[in-house]
Formats: C-alpha cells, structure tokens, sequence
C-alpha cells in the first residue's frame, strides 16, 4: 500500500514539475511582472516585513538561499502554500516573475 502511495506521488511531483518547466519557457511580459508585484505587495510585505524588519531584507540578505529560477518558483509555491493566499499556477509565475526581475535577474 506504502509503496503504491508512493509511486503515486512522486508521478505527481514529476506531473508538477513538467508543467512548470512548460511554463517556465515563456518569457514574462510587462503586465506579468506588474500582476506579481501586486500580489506581493498584498500578500508578501507584511509577512516579510515581520520576519525580517524590512521587505526585501529576505531578497538581499548575504545567506538567502534561492540560487536559480527553479528555487526561486519553489519558494514562491511555498510561501503560497503557508499563506493559504491560493494562487493560481499562473499567479505563481507572475510572483516568481516580479521577483526575478527586481531581485535576483535568473536567466531564462
């Protein structure tokens, strides 16, 4: 039973990640990254800001810990998982995408 469980869900961890590297292909438009911004200044800063006095101090700190665009797309799905904030996939990207371009300018 374990062992089906588990067949399972690593076929849906690789279900996941094939449809965000298919999204991930395209590249963000001006309204994407505007669309993210928003988004975060709702549901980021204040949580930011309490953990880390400043907003973008998680961004610029010396031992952040997103070092590409794909961790970059998993923290974002992260946060909106512990926020409850239920994005869409394509909520995600726009987040993901706002912070790649303000923050931390992965290449595509």
């Amino acid at each position: 039973m374990m062992r089906k469980f588990a067949i399972a869900a690593a076929a849906t961890c690789v279900a996941l990640a094939t449809a965000g590297a298919t999204r991930a292909q395209t590249a963000p438009t001006a309204a994407d990254i505007a669309a993210g911004r928003a988004l975060s200044d709702r549901d980021c800063v204040a949580c930011h800001r309490q953990k880390f006095g400043t907003p973008d101090a998680i961004y610029t700190r010396p031992d952040r810990k997103v070092a590409s665009l794909a961790a970059l797309r998993v923290q974002v799905a992260r946060c909106n998982t512990e926020l409850a904030t239920q994005y869409f996939p394509d909520e995600e990207d726009q987040v993901t995408a706002y912070l790649n371009a303000t923050h931390y300018r992965f290449a595509r």
